[in-house]
């Protein structure tokens, strides 16, 4: 068994479109590598700062604890004599006694982020009319909405002297 903790660059396109890890930005890894039967069973955690954009208002994310994200993964590496078949897409395998991480990595964190991130739990978004962004002008309106069946109607003009 042995602990080893590495800080590498992240790569390239590592979250979803709104939030992600930025290219190049450090990720720092805590891992614990066994040698078992089968290969090496790798646990561990990765640490990663985000960057991205609210989901409602398409403001920057500046809070401390949306701006990170750690997670806990544990995959069991094959050696190549072991594993089951070449297709299998499934088993994770050592090639030239090398641990390929970024498969891992890239699931987990994909996984770990929220579908929508948000600036804050509250965050109105935007008008869906002009496109406003409500958390700056909460009193913001068009006034009354016009039901689309009766539209038509509007624009006609009653005549104040006909007879009803």
């Amino acid at each position: 068994m042995r602990q080893v903790t590495r800080t590498v660059p992240a790569p390239a396109d590592l979250g979803i479109e709104v939030l992600r890890v930025p290219e190049g930005s450090p990720v720092e890894f805590d891992l614990r590598l066994e040698a078992v039967m089968e290969g090496v069973l790798v646990t561990g955690t990765a640490h990663a700062g985000l960057e991205g954009e609210c989901g409602r208002c398409l403001e920057p994310i500046t809070d401390p604890q949306s701006n990170q994200v750690e997670v806990r993964f544990q995959e069991l590496f094959v050696y190549p004599e072991h594993a089951i078949s070449e297709e299998d897409d499934e088993v994770s395998t050592l090639e030239n006694d090398l641990i390929d991480l970024e498969p891992l990595l890239r699931d987990a964190v994909v996984l770990a982020l929220p579908f929508q991130p948000l600036c804050s739990d509250d965050c109105p978004g935007l008008c869906p009319e002009c496109g406003v962004r409500l958390a700056e002008q909460p009193e913001h309106t068009h006034g009354e909405p016009v039901d689309p069946r009766w539209a038509g109607l509007a624009a006609l003009q009653q005549d104040p002297d006909a007879a009803p």
